[in-house]
């Protein structure tokens, strides 16, 4: 439900030299998720006959054509991927999705039989895609993954001259197209915009609420601001050494790493000094190491 690109770059992350205490974090996390996955799935959506995308949706309409359990649709057809996830990315993400798929699956026959939240569709779109959103990024944040739609989109892409995020979004349109003669098209419609939220909750959950953002600034007065960020922010700040292309000056480049609500006092700091600067700030999905602890401010 992600970039799976994205989804690939945090599970190699996750997954390189786990400890035992990290291993047993994981694993709780990933239990966790895919817990609050089953609670949107079947508490929201399903009995709303609304849709997730990938795996999940086509499991969903497959369990209200034929009453099968939709856990075991679940199961069922995901067990190619946990190979295939095996050969491509590791063994130990294949257990991790094995793990999560494993309890989605429970969860969802257990959930079955409990009441449901609310009737009301637009409740529980909003409501169910928020909670299946922050399962499955709770999953993917710790190495594992809820659907094989992702590793299968990775596979194709290497044969067919699409992105990744392009065959995912061609597989979903077939899957909510399909929805739309099963349940109606406004089922149909409320189904894209659960999907919609899902996927925006679950870049907040694997980037994190407090996002931090890199600054590069270039300015004359580069000692100035880099004084001033550090007493009035109290963020450190390194001078890298450049040379424009056009001119062959040498510059100084200060570059610092911020959160979100500190970047329009960054800006009032630059504008105040040097109101020529070159400014440029981009979103950061994870700070680690450093001296990023946020120092006392004069």
């Amino acid at each position: 439900m992600i970039e799976p690109s994205t989804e690939h770059t945090v599970i190699q992350t996750v997954h390189k030299g786990l400890t035992k205490t990290k291993l047993v974090k994981s694993i709780f996390f990933i239990i966790l998720g895919s817990i609050l996955m089953g609670v949107g799935i079947e508490e929201f959506l399903v009995p709303n006959k609304i849709l997730d995308g990938g795996i999940v949706g086509i499991s969903i309409i497959l369990s209200h054509l034929t009453h099968v359990k939709l856990g075991i649709f679940i199961f069922i057809l995901n067990i190619p991927f946990f190979y295939i996830g095996y050969k491509q990315i590791g063994k130990t993400f294949a257990l991790s999705t094995l793990l999560g798929i494993a309890v989605l699956s429970v969860s969802t026959i257990l959930l079955h039989d409990v009441p449901v939240f609310t009737k009301d569709p637009l409740l529980a779109t909003v409501f169910g895609g928020i909670i299946l959103g922050t399962g499955v990024g709770i999953v993917i944040r710790y190495g594992g993954s809820l659907d094989g739609t992702e590793i299968l989109a990775i596979i194709v892409n290497k044969k067919l001259p699409f992105s990744v995020g392009e065959i995912i979004m061609f597989f979903n349109i077939f899957i909510f197209a399909s929805a739309g003669f099963v349940f109606g098209w406004n089922r149909a419609m409320y189904s894209v915009l659960a999907y919609f939220i899902a996927f925006k909750t679950i870049d907040v959950v694997i980037q994190g609420l407090d996002e931090s953002k890199s600054a590069w600034i270039i300015s004359e007065e580069h000692k100035l601001i880099g004084d001033a960020i550090l007493a009035r922010l109290g963020r450190g700040v390194t001078y890298l050494n450049g040379e424009g292309a056009y001119t062959g000056d040498d510059k100084k480049v200060i570059f610092c790493v911020i959160t979100r609500l500190e970047e329009a006092k960054l800006k009032s700091i630059v504008e105040e000094l040097d109101p020529n600067a070159f400014l440029a700030v981009a979103n950061i999905s994870e700070v680690r190491g450093g001296r990023f602890k946020k120092k006392s401010i004069h």
